[in-house]
């Protein structure tokens, strides 16, 4: 018989409204069916790798057979099987198959653009984890909802008489969001802040567990947690089981290639303590008989029987009574396991033990619902596993894992990298980075210059010696647009926001009420600082290059490894290099480039000829720039010492005097803005270059840029001074890299013995000044990684001071608050002179935390207020750490009077648990004896152990207690060991943010009071907004006009530019002559770089020649 097809032409989305409609109404009478349809549909239809098979032409097919059965009773009634077979044509429409009937949705998903449905749909993070977070959000729902069910009409009655012991649950709580708050609405992926968030519930849930007042609001925190141990321990065996054979499957052949990508362990655990949550939550109110028969009466608070009285509202009334929808659910869902009829054989043996015995049986009619509910949720993720693997992954995704991987990333979004963690604990990269500093600073500077090599280089090859270090082919042009920028490769939203503006064809800002139209320039200028934290070939490729590649893509025929050995390596058809239209790069090293020894510079910019579209022609680290209209740039290699070489200053003095004509101007590019930091350090740098200045281009040095400092000023000279001295200092290291303060600079006023005025500055002094407060608020926000410097550090400090054993003066009922307040500070100081005088630990702790924090300040001041400001920072670090150490232990000695903690030894819980296995988790089958038997006894040795470990509060307790009463010689090696590690669990997230705080609040006070860290206050917070470059027109005239462009705020999530994608592009058309040439643009139209870039700073150079004439005539004009 032919099936009965609706609508197989004309679908649309109110048939499947009906679809869905009839599938509910199908459900009402046994809601499990429709509940776990609904589930494994979420959990299929959510994955968005499985989302491709929508435009494949792969048939992907999700069979579920649900049972649904009738209301238990001791008889076994009829069972009836239903099919729901869905699945994507090949055409991208919907089709399900429902008790032999097909109905076709074949007009949802024609007009759609799969490109763009993956784009939206698909997740940040690949699979698995998305299952987890959709997991957890779900049981984290469930039980928002059952527990307030059973506890919102106790809760306020219960507030009232526990008010100690709920400001206990604040404080608490308040340390523990504290800790927790960086990741607060971060996507869970395997990283410290997935590690952290069960760090968290762990400790969080070990600690409350032992505080009153759960327990009289009807929850039963040791039977909860007991359970939860017991499933998560059986969840991981038989996971892990799973998993193996799964592996074992593919390796024979069984299952696809693909399919045998093996899971991540951090995955496992994670699913198994969401799905050990999720039986807790259930069993404890739903299916626990033995407690909810305790549950008698409810009887609702004054308050809630006021509200109650007066009916205010009929919905606030249903809410009061959520519970009673709760027990109805709980009915209607989730009815208690029947009788053993109702199930195969194998069932009978695993569930109920029928065939376990010797002889006959008797078979249970009812037993505890946790096992089926417990196998009903790991067979629910083995099964979703299987169809992923085998169905929705490996039919649709027949490219290797690193290839589909790459093509995902390809067509979903940038893979960029976030801004570089100075502050870090971790980070390999920044502990290469002071070794290669180290190295490079003891090797390279006055050992081994590689400037030194490239002159010797250039000596060898006959007639090398101005090809390789002098360009003029630009002179001829009639007019010349140029950029320049400095110090990108940082994070990638931000380096790609500068590239993407310099790609632009034109762009359009506007500059005293009139609309500027700035034509892309053909010279790009970069003065170094290419990659942070140090240069690698990771850095180089991930943070310099793919900005600049997405932002205008290099010729189809370039190879990422090629090797350029004749540069310049032109396209073909162009002969020469003043042939050539497209734009064009030269850089020059900053110090990060130097770190080794400028071996990655050498190996990415004068041995490859393409910087995403811009050609790079340049061969050494330094050069110099013929442009029109006389018009000179000399770009300087300062390498680590602030200086050019003995070899750059010759070549440089020969060419001023055999090239640049009395009547020329120069612009003189280097890395480290000599000026400024002279100025701030009180110091004198770069004599070399000032006598390059002063003495060979005698007043024909008409600017000064740089970069090194990440924010922009301009400098120009007073007109009262000597018309012969550089006339503009400019500096704009705003490529990338995280902002600098100008604030701290404002003050400058004199340089080579000339006087400067500020006129312009990005962002303000005043904006500066208030950014500079975000080290109070997003400290430890922006450097989480910091924890592990600073939570030792902390425990290094009291790590002698623990346990304090005689507080009981601090808790005196009968005193005073201001008595409580003087004998809680006279601790502190006892436990401070005693560090001094008898800990030798924290004593040399301290010490060396002295000795750091005085190098920590800048020289910069005197030695005395280095050693006074290194004090004091000191001081208030030690003094919270001891603060902490006393809260703490007071804490767990209320706890211990209250007999709430140290009151029978390690195994409290599992003890606990055992005297009461039988009432909260009947087995009548014997199931738990099996399963010892089977493990040799490794079962209940590893649960005993497990709530041990999970127990920190009562392990701390105890050996607590032994130590005040034995003294510490009284414990083993290993016991204080076990001691020592329970106390800093508890005190390194107690310290953590308060370390954090104590930090960025030093940072604020010397960048805004004492203008001192510039660059570490700043470089803390990883601000990727502000940034800027700054562009320049030689007219035709020879006038050089200057414009600074700026963007404030820099875009964080970006999609396919859909005008890149569509435009028409002729084979082996060149990325500079497309209209739309960057791949990527902001996810919102209005925070796009190029509709949000405006002018900051725009003034004229007036040429040497012609500022000598106005001189002449007695005015000068800037």
């Amino acid at each position: 018989m032919r099936p009965h097809v609706i609508g197989p032409t004309s679908c649309n989305l109110f048939g499947l409204i009906i679809f869905v409609f009839k599938l509910l109404s199908s459900s009402l009478s046994n809601p499990t069916s429709f509940f776990t349809f609904f589930f494994i549909s979420i959990l299929n239809f959510t994955d968005p790798l499985s989302l491709s098979k929508l435009k494949l032409t792969q048939t992907t097919i999700y069979i579920l057979k649900n049972t649904h059965s009738n209301k238990r009773t001791h008889t076994s009634n009829k069972t009836h099987t239903t099919f729901f077979l869905c699945f994507f044509t090949n055409q991208g429409s919907w089709s399900c198959l429902l008790h032999g009937s097909r109905i076709d949705y074949c007009g949802l998903l024609d007009t759609v653009n799969m490109e763009k449905v993956r784009t939206i749909l698909t997740h940040t993070y690949p699979y698995p984890h998305e299952h987890s977070r959709h997991a957890i959000i779900a049981v984290a729902i469930g039980c928002l909802f059952f527990i307030s069910s059973d506890n919102m009409h106790t809760l306020v009655q219960k507030l009232d008489n526990n008010v100690k012991w709920w400001s206990m649950y604040a404080c608490l709580l308040g340390f523990f969001y504290f800790f927790s708050s960086p990741f607060v609405g971060k996507t869970i992926k395997p990283s410290y802040s997935n590690f952290s968030r069960w760090y968290i519930a762990w400790i969080l849930v070990a600690a409350v567990y032992h505080l009153p007042s759960f327990q009289s609001m009807g929850v039963d925190m040791r039977m909860n947690l007991s359970l939860f141990l017991t499933i998560y321990i059986s969840s991981i065996f038989v996971l892990i089981v799973f998993h193996l054979i799964f592996l074992g499957l593919w390796y024979v052949g069984l299952v696809s290639r693909v399919a045998g990508r093996r899971p991540e362990i951090l995955t496992i655990v994670q699913n198994c303590a969401v799905l050990s949550v999720a039986c807790c939550v259930f069993y404890s109110h739903c299916g626990n008989q033995a407690l909810n028969e305790k549950r008698l009466g409810r009887r609702d608070s004054g308050l809630f029987s006021l509200l109650k009285k007066g009916e205010p509202s009929i919905w606030l009334s249903k809410f009061l009574k959520m519970y009673e929808l709760k027990d109805e659910i709980c009915k209607s869902w989730f009815a208690p396991v029947g009788s053993a009829g109702d199930f195969p054989l194998l069932s009978k043996w695993v569930i109920y033990g029928e065939f376990s015995c010797s002889g006959p049986c008797e078979s249970s009619d009812e037993i505890s619902p946790i096992y089926s509910l417990w196998a009903t949720f790991i067979g629910l993720y083995m099964a979703n596993y299987v169809v992923e693997r085998s169905t929705g992954w490996a039919l649709t995704h027949p490219l290797s894992v690193e290839k589909t991987e790459k093509l995902k990333n390809k067509q979903m979004k940038p893979n960029f990298l976030d801004m570089v963690p100075w502050y870090s604990g971790t980070s390999a990269d920044l502990f290469k980075t002071v070794f290669d500093l180290l190295v490079s600073v003891t090797v390279f500077v006055g050992r081994f210059d590689m400037r030194m090599m490239q002159a010797a280089m250039s000596r060898v090859r006959e007639g090398a010696k101005t090809e390789d270090f002098l360009y003029d082919h630009l002179s001829e042009k009639d007019q010349l647009w140029f950029d320049f920028m400095a110090d990108t490769g940082d994070g990638g939203n931000s380096s790609y926001s500068v590239a993407r503006l310099l790609a632009q064809p034109s762009l359009y800002a506007v500059d005293n009420n009139s609309l500027q139209q700035l034509p892309r320039g053909d010279l790009l200028l970069i003065g170094g600082d290419l990659a942070y934290p140090n240069p690698s070939a990771f850095t180089y490729e991930k943070r310099f290059f793919r900005p600049f590649e997405y932002a205008l893509q290099q010729p189809s025929w370039y190879k990422d490894v090629h090797i350029a050995v004749e540069k310049p390596e032109l396209p073909l058809g162009v002969s020469e290099l003043k042939e050539y239209d497209g734009p064009q790069c030269f850089v020059i090293p900053g110090n990060h480039d130097w770190f080794d020894g400028l071996q990655t510079f050498m190996r990415y910019i004068c041995h490859k000829s393409w910087l995403g579209g811009w050609l790079m022609p340049q061969k050494k680290s330094y050069f110099a720039l013929q442009l029109p209209k006389g018009w000179w740039v000399f770009g300087l290699d300062l390498a680590l010492h602030c200086d050019i070489d003995i070899y750059q200053f010759k070549f440089f003095a020969e060419l001023i005097k055999e090239k640049v004509n009395e009547n020329d101007s120069v612009i003189i590019m280097t890395h480290e803005p000599n000026w400024l930091l002279d100025w701030y350090w009180d110091d004198v740098t770069g004599k070399n270059v000032s006598y390059l200045v002063k003495d060979h281009l005698k007043g024909r040095c008409r600017l000064r840029m740089a970069g090194d400092l990440h924010h922009y000023m301009r400098h120009s000279r007073l007109p009262t001074e000597n018309p012969h001295s550089i006339q503009h200092l400019l500096v704009n290291g705003c490529g990338g890299a995280f902002l600098h303060p100008t604030h701290v600079f404002s003050a400058f006023d004199k340089a080579y013995g000339t006087a400067y005025e500020m006129k312009a500055a990005y962002p303000e002094v005043e904006d500066s000044s208030r950014i500079a407060l975000g080290n109070i608020l997003k400290f430890r926000k922006k450097n989480w990684q910091f924890d592990f410097i600073g939570g030792f550090i902390y425990f290094i400090l009291t790590f002698s001071m623990f346990p304090q054993c005689n507080l009981g003066h601090i808790l005196q009922k009968d005193d005073t608050f201001s008595g409580h307040v003087r004998s809680f500070f006279s601790t502190i100081w006892d436990a401070f002179m005693y560090m001094l005088g008898q800990s030798y630990v924290s004593s040399t702790g301290a010490l060396l935390l002295l000795v750091a924090a005085v190098s920590f300040v800048p020289s910069k001041v005197s030695r005395k207020r280095r050693l006074v400001i290194g004090l004091l920072h000191v001081l208030a670090h030690l003094s919270a750490a001891l603060i902490l150490m006393l809260l703490m232990e007071l804490g767990v000695e209320i706890c211990v009077q209250h007999n709430l903690l140290a009151t029978s030894g390690y195994h409290t819980l599992y003890e606990w648990y055992r005297s009461v296995e039988s009432e909260h988790f009947p087995d009548p089958t014997g199931l738990r004896a099996r399963i010892e038997q089977w493990t040799f006894g490794l079962y209940p040795a590893c649960i005993k152990y497990l709530m041990s470990a999970f127990d920190v509060p009562e392990v701390m307790a105890v050996t607590r207690t032994d130590i005040c009463k034995n003294g510490m010689i009284s414990l083993s090696r290993g016991g204080a060991t076990i001691y020592y590690a329970s106390v800093f669990l508890y005190y390194w997230v107690f310290s953590t943010p308060v370390v954090s705080l104590i930090f960025g609040s030093y940072l604020y006070i010397c960048i805004n009071w004492l203008h001192l860290h510039f660059d570490e206050a700043f470089s803390s917070l990883r601000i990727a907004n502000y940034k800027s470059f700054t562009r320049f027109h030689i007219k035709e005239d020879g006038d050089l006009e200057v414009f600074t462009l700026a963007v404030d705020k820099v875009p964080k999530e970006w999609k396919l530019d859909p005008e890149w994608e569509n435009e028409v592009r002729q084979p082996h058309q060149p990325s500079h002559h497309r209209r739309f040439p960057s791949k990527w643009r902001a996810n919102a139209f209005h925070q796009d770089p190029v509709n949000t870039v405006r002018i900051v700073d725009h003034f004229v150079i007036q040429p040497t020649h012609r500022l000598q004439m106005v001189a002449v005539n007695g005015s000068v004009s800037h």
